[in-house]
């Protein structure tokens, strides 16, 4: 059944939305995301909001069906019909938080967060206090714990053309070592040119989540006896 919400209920919806928020945003802006703590706090009072006044709109429906009995077969008001525009517009939102950057693709996270805290917000604003609280706890869990609970090792091969085959190798080798690379299976190939020969290894590699493979081809890339690095499709 629904009943009217008063102001002060208003007051600590849109406060609590905020507040949830703005802890969730914190740590995308502490990790110098896209996307921070105004745009997350923006993002769930915005869905609160919407919340509200879907309630607001259901007791009007329901007051006018008491005081105009006539009238109740007329007037209808979807629960859904505005949480779902807000379930879907925040998607274009978050795709302004992803980017392809040497083909990574960066802001997902972000752009998951946001989906998140809209929801967090609709809870709120709908007054289910205990899934928007819980939820919120949640989302700040898996931001703040998931990689140091849970230890997940990127696999990428990488294609490296070479000259001075044994101390390169060498190089190679130690760069790995140095930086807890490790190596799950490797592919020789020689090829003969006027310069001379040129030895080209693709590494099947497992890169821990510290590291990213543009600073990898770049620290490689550095040394001399480098002709050619790239990332090639596994």
């Amino acid at each position: 059944m629904h009943i009217a919400v008063t102001l002060p209920e208003i007051i600590v919806r849109l406060v609590l939305s905020v507040f949830m928020a703005s802890v969730i945003g914190y740590d995308r802006e502490h990790k110098n995301r896209p996307a921070g703590i105004k745009t997350h706090a923006l993002v769930c009072a915005g869905a609160c909001i919407i919340a509200l006044i879907q309630e607001k709109i259901g007791y009007d429906a329901i007051q006018i069906a008491i005081h105009q009995p006539k009238l109740a077969g007329i007037v209808r008001a979807d629960e859904a019909r505005l949480i779902a525009q807000v379930v879907s517009g925040i998607g274009f939102l978050g795709a302004g938080t992803i980017l392809v950057q040497h083909r990574t693709v960066l802001g997902l996270t972000t752009a998951a967060s946001l989906w998140a805290v809209a929801g967090i917000g609709l809870a709120i604003g709908m007054g289910d206090y205990t899934i928007g609280i819980a939820g919120a706890v949640a989302v700040v869990l898996v931001l703040v714990f998931s990689k140091k609970l849970i230890q997940v090792h990127a696999m990428k091969r990488l294609e490296i053309q070479y000259k001075h085959k044994v101390e390169t190798k060498e190089f190679i080798q130690h760069y790995f070592e140095k930086h807890h690379i490790t190596v799950t299976n490797v592919n020789f190939k020689v090829t003969q040119k006027p310069e001379g020969q040129i030895y080209v290894n693709i590494y099947e590699i497992e890169i821990p989540r510290s590291l990213n493979y543009a600073e990898i081809i770049e620290d490689i890339s550095m040394n001399k006896n480098i002709m050619c690095i790239q990332m090639v499709s596994i």
